[in-house]
């Protein structure tokens, strides 16, 4: 130090005795004197030297005087009960109880389509006609035979009624009417068969077999696809340690890849049988459909919502630790003083589901507790700590 002060002196005298009132770094340089401007450079350092030794100095003594320097700074999240729904990811199909093929119901040939693809098609309207091979002519015949048989019980009867003919002339005659009401009746039923109609309302799909083409139900050959896309479904498999959990009217989100779209909806049925092969079981899923965008066996992504607790305690999963006895802990900062100074707890507590980035506590924080969390993976037990904000 006393080297160091001898220096300075020393250069300032020569300055002074040499050229006067000491000059600037700047004119100095714009003189060109060489030996100047060493003389100015050393003179520079030396001064640089002793201010470090100086803040060297005062940095001891602050330490020393000032514990609040040796203090962790961290940040806290203050826990509050708050609304924790968990949802369970899985990939489900959409489905339809009403796309179905129409076969026909008796031999003939096509005579008549009255319906194309993509037409909007009612309940019971005639899609197509079958030739019924004189069936038709057959049926006239015996509707002239029962109203004849009608005629003659009727008249029977009233003969019987007035004690006129026999019994069993009024029995045969009875009888003889209900056998062809009968016949009329099986011949109408043959013949409602040449007549295929829409068995629900929705949309003719596909045509299969073309008009003047010979039909049969014995080949197994439909005539129609008819789907119905207003009553959708998404069937997924769920397995079977969430039967508890997932039950009819719990929240779905549904989402679609292709079509980029996703929809809210509920759970409308749950299966009964656990499926040995994966050990899951069937649950439907109601498909809201108004522009019917949405197709039978579309992929969708859906979360059910399998767990809610509304006074749920929820916090960032980093922020937990595991101790050698596998125990999960995070740090709690106590004793919170009015200047924000605390001391760090070390906490051992026990999880539920996650969700994302959070997890549910169950056990080992209450609201209102300010768990660390920045500087957390630093801080030790019974450490002081200041909170910043």
């Amino acid at each position: 130090m006393k080297n160091t002060l001898l220096l300075i002196l020393i250069s300032f005298l020569i300055i002074s005795c040499g050229d006067g009132p000491v000059k600037s770094v700047e004119t100095l340089i714009a003189e060109g004197n060489l030996e100047a401007i060493k003389l100015k450079k050393q003179e520079i350092a030396e001064k640089q030297k002793l201010l470090n030794s100086e803040l060297r100095l005062l940095d001891s003594v602050i330490n020393v005087k000032d514990s609040n320097s040796k203090l962790a700074l961290v940040t806290t999240l203050k826990t509050k009960e708050q609304q924790f729904r968990h949802y369970l990811d899985l990939q489900g199909n959409v489905m339809t109880k009403q796309n179905v093929l129409i076969y026909p119901e008796m031999n003939g040939t096509l005579v008549r389509v009255y319906v194309k693809e993509g037409q909007k098609v009612n309940k019971g309207q005639l899609l197509a006609t079958i030739d019924d091979g004189g069936m038709s002519s057959q049926l006239e015949q015996l509707k002239t035979q029962a109203a004849l048989a009608k005629t003659t019980f009727e008249r029977q009867k009233r003969l019987w009624e007035q004690k006129i003919g026999s019994e069993i002339q009024y029995l045969q005659a009875e009888t003889n009417y209900q056998a062809v009401e009968n016949s009329v009746k099986q011949a109408q039923s043959q013949l409602a068969k040449s007549n295929i109609r829409a068995p629900f309302s929705g949309i003719i799909d596909n045509v299969i077999q073309e008009q003047g083409t010979v039909v049969s139900p014995v080949n197994g050959q439909a005539v129609f696809r008819i789907v119905n896309l207003s009553d959708m479904y998404i069937e997924v498999d769920v397995p079977e340690s969430y039967l508890n959990g997932v039950k009819v009217g719990k929240e779905v989100k549904a989402y679609f890849p292709v079509l980029g779209d996703s929809i809210t909806s509920v759970v409308r049925q749950t299966g009964n049988f656990i499926n040995p092969t994966n050990r899951s079981f069937r649950v439907e899923i109601a498909v809201p459909n108004k522009n019917n965008n949405i197709k039978p066996n579309l992929t969708a992504r859906v979360q059910i919502n399998n767990y809610s607790n509304n006074k749920a305690i929820l916090i960032p999963q980093s922020l937990i630790s595991e101790n050698a006895e596998g125990e999960q802990y995070v740090y709690i900062a106590t004793e919170v003083d009015s200047n924000d100074m605390a001391v760090a707890k070390k906490q051992i507590i026990k999880t539920g589901l996650t969700q994302g980035d959070y997890v549910e506590v169950i056990e080992g924080i209450n609201p209102g507790e300010q768990v660390i969390m920045e500087g957390a993976r630093n801080v030790r037990e019974n450490q002081k700590v200041k909170i910043i904000q």
